[in-house]
This record gives C-alpha cells, structure tokens and sequence, in this order.
C-alpha cells in the first residue's frame, strides 16, 4: 500500500450530485464553515454545470475564469484546498491525442486560474469501448489508467490528484471486490501519487466497514478516499437527509485517505452533513472516553465526558483555548447564567399545559408544549447530570423558559442500544452540536418586513419593524397571528422526520408504530370495553405528535432565515400534509366525521395522494415497498421476484416434489391436479404469468398461470366446472419452500401474477387445492386474495374475481 506520508486527511464536501449547481456565493459561505469546523476540502464536481461534465471540452469564458479565479482565492483565504474535478468520460476516445490534448489544455487553463489540486472522474459513464480503443488497450480500466497517468505527469504530479472509477463501489464490482480485474488493473497502473475514490459497499452505503475499506485497499494498493453518498438526495425528490454522520467507525480514519460528504442539492439544509462529519474526523482513533473532575459549590462533584465540556463551551461561545483557559467550573457559570438566558428568549414558552395523555406513549422530542411542571422536570435532569440542583438554576432562570440549549444537554444520551458502540464519536452528541449552530443561522438574519437588531442586547427579543400603521384588534376580533420562535426542539424534530437513507428518527419511527398499531386495533375503538379507552388514549397521543409537527412547519415558516427557509419548504409542507391526512385518518377510525379530508372515498383530491406517474410505475412493478423503512414484520431477507425462465424448470420440479412430500402425496386413484401439469412440462404457463422467487440460498418459490384454463384441462383430459371457469378463467398455482417465514413476498408475488392476468382481459382466476392439504388451505387464504368457490370429490377449488 502507497504511505501517504506527511500528506493531510482529506476531509470535507464534494460538490458531485446531480441538479442546480451551488452558486458562488454558497461556495464561498461553505468555505467559512469547513474553515470554522476544522474540514480541509472542497472538490468541485458539478454534474451539472455542463463544462465540467457533458462539454468538458469547452474552455472557460472570460467571465467563468473571473468568477472561478475568485472562488479559488476565497478557498485558499478560508485555508481550503480546492479540488477542480472534469468528468470527460461521457464521450471520450482514450487512443484519442486530440483528446487527451483537449482534455490538457482545459486543465491548464484552470491551472493558470490558481488550481493546484485535480481529480478525473469516470464515474457514470458506459463502460463498453469504442472499436479505436479496443485496438489500442487491453481494457476499459488499462485506458482510464493510461490516460489519468498522462495528465498527472503533464500537471506535474500535484499533490492532491483524485481519480473516480467507473466500478466506484463494492455492488459494481465482478464477481467480487478481491476478484475484480478492472480494480487489480486500476491498482496495478495508476501512479503511487494518484489517489482513488470510493463510495463503499454501495452507491449509498448504509455502512461502511473496516474490513471492506480493507479489502479494496489491498487491491488498489492504497487507502482511498471515501466519496460518502449518505446525505445525498439528487435520486429521490421527496427526501431530505438531515440526520448525522453515522454507521462509520471512526477506526475507518487511519485506514482511509480521506473522507468527503456528497450532501444534500439543497444548500443551507447541508449544516448537519458537513457539520457531523467535521465531528466525526476530529474524533481520535482507538481513544478512551476521558472523564472531567466538576467541582460545584463545596461538596458537590460531578463526572462527565470530555465531549460534554466541549459541548459547554460551544454553548458559551468560545475557542478551544479560551474555554481551556476558563476552567470547568466557570465555564459552567458562564453556561448557565448568560448563554442559556439569550437563547431563552428565543423560546419562550406560552403558559398552559399540554398533557401526555397516555402513559404508553412518550411525546416525541420537541412537544408538546410542556406546562412549568413538566419542563422542571426536563431542567432537573440536565442539572443533575451537570451537578447543579434545580433549586440554584431556577435562582439564577427567574423566569419561566424552555431553554434549548439546557434541552440539548438532557439529550445528549442516545437511546440505549442504539449509540456509543464508538467510544471516540457519538452520532447523536454530533447532531446535538450541528443543530445548536443550525439554530442560529436561522434565527440570525433580515426578516421580510422588520429586521433583526444585530449587535444589540442579548436579552433583547427579535424587533419587528411595524412603522406607524401597527394593527391592534379589538377585544372582540381576531388576535393577531403570531408563531412562536424557533428552537432547538423543532429542529431536533425536522432531523428525525427526515433522518438518513436506512433509517427514520426517533419520533418518525414512534409516529409509524402509532399508526399502525390504531389501524390494527381500528375495531376496539367502536366498543365501550378498556380496550376502547386505551385506543382513544393512544389516537390521542397521536393527535399531540401530528400537533408537534404542525406547529414546527409554523415555527420554520415564521424563521427570519428565508433562504434557509425556502431551501426546506417544499418538504416541510409535504410531510406536514402527510401527517395531517394521517391525523384525520385516525380521528376517522374514531368515529370522529372528517369529511375533508375524502380518506374514505373513491374520489380522491389530488392533494391527498403522493407520487404522480413516478408513482403509478412503481406500484406496477414487483419490487414496490422493498425500499421502505418500517415494515411489519421486518424483513430478515432479502427476496428477488423475477420472471421464470427455462432454465429454472428443474428447480420448480424439486420444489414441487419437496412440498408434495410435506404435504402428503395423492394417494392412487385420486384425481389430479390441473395445476400438476405446469411443473412436470405437460402445461406451459401463459407469457408474462409465471413468475419465481428467489433469495440468498437460490429459488425458493414460484407462481404460475395459465390465462385460458378450459384449453389447458382439454388438453389434459381434466372436466372441469363450466360454472367455475366462466367466472374464473384463468389457472394459477403458487409454492414457496418453508425457509420463507416472511410472508409479504408471497403475497407480493401472487399480487403481480393477478395483476398480469388482469391485463389479459380475464374476470378471474383459480386454483386447485386437496382437501387434506390444511396447509396450503391455510396457505392461500392467508393471502388474502382467494375464497372457497366450490369442492368437488377430495378437490378445493379457490377463486378470486379480477374485475374492478
């Protein structure tokens, strides 16, 4: 492996998703926040931006270079290395000198801007070479090395030089990452000073292991560099990633050359992202919590984690070295008695309680609205942990406020088995920090119609500028509008409802148990019984965390930060109108009427569905749901349903006589099964209906049809009902081995085998089952699709109608 000697961790953003490009501007803002959070690079990798990627070959104008000049020259002023990235594999010809020449002369002109750093990028590009350069090279990777070798030593071996492969992860890799003959090719023939990209198991990994960053290490003959998809959201519209850097060890930094985020296209929203993974980088490898002696009054002491007093001191706001030069317990009299009273004004919080009104359902993290009470309650348990009895605290407060920053230190304490697994970065502790600094960039800024005094008192409330013309009602009329601030809560909330690719927040995981649970019990919620009263409880429960939701869209919505605003509005508004149908959904389960919302009707409102065509494809296809995040049950395995094919007839015999022989054979004499004739070759199943299943261990289940089934029992002898087959004209025939204990992929194999017959035309379909065989009875009616339709001698025959 290369020793990358005395050259520094590359840590910071890629610029490298799909969509609007940042603006100047932002880029210029990103560089203050790498520089303020300890990160050392920015790669400039655009899809986009059409000269960096589709017109590589094009030079920049007079006016671009201006531009770009001046972004390099903030960069450098920020302490920033700034990595100019060209993607020109979309139409490249590798044996091509007039392309590599191009390809030379537009890195040079962005050299003269005062680029020092580069990256080729091969990433998304088809990998089947064109007849010129099959002649000149043994393969794709052997031309991609050929040529990147050439423009480094042309740029004469800068330091930092960054090479993306086509087969950037483990999933693109054939048949193996350890066996891959375009990566052993890479590995061998890149020059030592070339660095390489990698995104990790996956395009969008949802963890990246030690022993994986191992094993492609070994083959490329160097640490690479993580190109980390795990905030990105240029490949779904409807998401937003806002939760933190997690699910990689911090034991991966010693291994790696380097981590950069490829976040969010959104901008502002990016705060968590960038923020985490600084955290993250700074962590210590192999390093043991330490433990800060806390002395508090005269025999009180306290033991907390080294993180926690960093945490202090960022909520006192100062340096490192001022915080280490102030002390603990100053720090922490500092803490307490100024920071926390400035962010107090920020939410404060309106008198009157909002009860948890059951005991089996903790509110989510931001609401509701405590009454005095219950926020002494939260207080006590920050002050406790820090060593300070409630009674100084409410001494020193003498006012009645929710202070944020004292409710991010309460939950600093991740969910027990669900963090600390790294000793030396807590996911949770990192986004308590992003979202404290995030918080201010919201509340820091021009409010449309009003400003914020800037440099004013820190006790001194945002000051709305309403001239001479400020409306008062009467007693009698409408208060005026007014949301409360913004706080830390709400966007401790708005993490968790838009949390990470693999997984949901705290409170979005809560709200889905809820609603499932008051669907399934739906029918206790109608009867005067205990269970009844513990539904209502419960649909209660649940109206306050919709209520939570609503009323962190009004804070957001009322935030002077528009940019950041807009950057979040379109899905802010998407999941409060989630929330909200489901809201009136369990009020109608209730009993309660809610005829606005047209939930129970066949005349839906545009606005209550989600999806459009996109949607619509996706329900036609076989592995709808697969990607959701809560499922009941989960799912252990994963499971492919994919067409039959020839080749998989023996396979369907094997399992045909292993579930024959679980079943019991036919005895002599009894009739046949139609549906026999489909797995020993006499019957072939109809195009496009059959269907099989498969999971790591190979096949494990098919389903076949036959659309017309009075040719197939002619052609087999069998008399079959003329009743039975004028309503159900089609044939069909499911197994799976007992190894599937998940019965969702049944029954989604089963749906697409119906939904294929349907296009046919066919009013229904059937299926053949023994009398004695209880299993497969069971078996089909647990599907849910098929009824009893009539028996005949020892013979079930099961039917479900395909007509809307």
């Amino acid at each position: 492996m290369c020793d990358t000697g005395t050259r520094p961790f590359i840590s910071g953003v890629v610029e490298g998703f799909y969509g609007r490009p940042w603006t100047m501007e932002q880029r210029t803002e990103l560089f203050k926040r790498e520089q303020k959070w300890g990160l050392n690079t920015y790669l400039y990798a655009p899809k986009d931006d059409y000269k960096h990627r589709m017109y590589w070959r094009d030079l920049y104008t007079a006016e671009e270079a201006e531009e770009l000049r001046a972004l390099m020259a903030a960069a450098r002023q920020h302490g920033i290395n700034f990595i100019y990235a060209i993607s020109p594999g979309l139409d490249m010809t590798f044996s091509s000198s007039r392309d590599t020449s191009s390809l030379k002369r537009k890195l040079d002109q962005v050299k003269q801007f005062g680029c020092s750093s580069f990256a080729l990028l091969f990433d998304d590009i088809e990998s089947e070479m064109c007849p010129a350069d099959k002649r000149a090279f043994s393969s794709f990777a052997h031309a991609q090395a050929v040529v990147t070798n050439e423009v480094y030593q042309h740029l004469e071996e800068p330091e930092s030089f960054l090479f993306c492969p086509t087969d950037y992860c483990a999933a693109y890799c054939t048949p193996s990452v350890s066996q891959s003959a375009y990566l052993k090719t890479v590995g061998e023939e890149l020059l030592p000073g070339i660095d390489v990209l990698w995104t990790g198991p996956k395009v969008v990994s949802h963890k990246i292991s030690v022993e994986s960053i191992e094993e492609v290490s070994a083959v490329l003959r160097r640490a690479p560099v993580i190109w980390d998809n795990i905030h990105a959201n240029d490949y779904d519209p409807q998401r937003l990633f806002l939760g933190p850097y997690k699910d990689r060890s911090t034991e991966l930094i010693p291994k790696l050359r380097g981590v950069l985020t490829n976040p969010n296209c959104e901008f502002y929203p990016n705060f968590v992202a960038i923020h985490t993974l600084a955290t993250w980088c700074k962590a210590p490898a192999h390093a043991e919590p330490r433990d800060v002696e806390m002395a508090l009054g005269h025999d009180r002491k306290k033991k907390i984690q080294a993180g926690e007093v960093s945490f202090l001191r960022r909520v006192a706001g100062l340096s490192p070295r001022e915080g280490e030069k102030l002390g603990v317990e100053p720090l922490l009299l500092r803490v307490e008695r100024s920071q926390m009273r400035w962010l107090g004004h920020l939410v404060r919080m309106p008198p009157g309680p909002s009860p948890v009104r059951c005991s089996g359902c903790v509110p989510p993290v931001g609401g509701p609205r405590e009454d005095p009470g219950h926020v002494g309650e939260t207080m006590s348990l920050v002050w406790e942990r820090l060593g300070i009895p409630p009674d100084e605290l409410e001494e020193v407060a003498g006012e009645r406020e929710v202070w944020a920053s004292a409710e991010a230190a309460a939950n600093l304490t991740p969910d027990k088995g669900e963090e600390e697994q790294d000793p030396c970065y807590s996911p949770q502790k990192a986004l308590t920090l992003a979202l404290t600094d995030w918080l201010q960039e919201f509340l820091m800024a021009d409010h449309p119609g009003g400003h914020l005094k800037k440099g004013s008192s820190d006790e001194e409330p945002m000051q709305m500028d309403m001239g001479d013309s400020a409306h008062i009602p009467e007693p009698e009329e409408n208060p005026l509008y007014t949301a409360e601030p913004l706080t830390l809560n709400d966007l401790k909330l708005l993490s968790d409802l838009f949390y990470l690719p693999y997984e949901h927040g705290r409170t979005a995981r809560k709200m889905l148990q809820e609603l499932d649970w008051l669907k399934k019990h739906s029918a206790a919620a109608s009867a005067d019984t205990e269970e009844a009263a513990a539904w209502h409880s419960r649909a209660l429960c649940f109206d306050d965390m919709c209520e939570v939701v609503v009323q962190m869209f009004n804070h957001l919505s009322n935030a002077p930060n528009r940019s950041v605003l807009y950057d979040l509005y379109n899905y802010i508004c998407d999941i409060k109108r989630g929330v909200c149908l489901a809201r009136a959904y369990v009020k109608i389960l209730g009993g309660h009427d809610h005829p606005s919302a047209q939930l129970m009707t066949n005349e839906m409102e545009s606005w209550t569905t989600r999806g459009g065509l996109s949607g619509e494809f996706q329900r036609m296809l076989p592995g709808h749901g697969d990607g959701d995040l809560f499922r009941h049950p989960p799912r252990t395995q994963v499971y492919c349903i994919r067409p039959y094919g020839p080749e998989d007839q023996i396979q369907l015999e094997r399992i045909f006589r292993e579930m024959s022989v679980e079943s019991g054979a036919a005895s002599v004499g009894q009739l046949p099964l139609l549906c026999r004739g489909l797995l020993t070759g006499e019957l072939c199943p109809s195009p496009e209906s059959a269907l099989v299943l498969e999971d790591d261990a190979g096949l494990c289940g098919y389903a076949l049809a036959v659309i017309d089934a009075k040719q197939a029992a002619a052609k087999t002898q069998r008399a079959l009902s003329p009743s039975v087959l004028e309503e159900f004209p089609s044939l069909v025939t499911m197994q799976v081995l007992p190894r599937v204990t998940d019965s969702s992929p049944a029954k989604r194999m089963m749906w697409q085998l119906l939904s294929s017959i349907r296009t046919t035309g066919s009013k229904g379909a059937f299926c053949e089952l023994r009398q004695s065989d209880q299993r497969m009875l069971d078996f089909y009616t647990k599907l849910g699709y098929f009824n009893s339709v009539s028996v005949t001698e020892d013979i079930v025959v099961m039917g479900t109608s395909l007509q809307k």
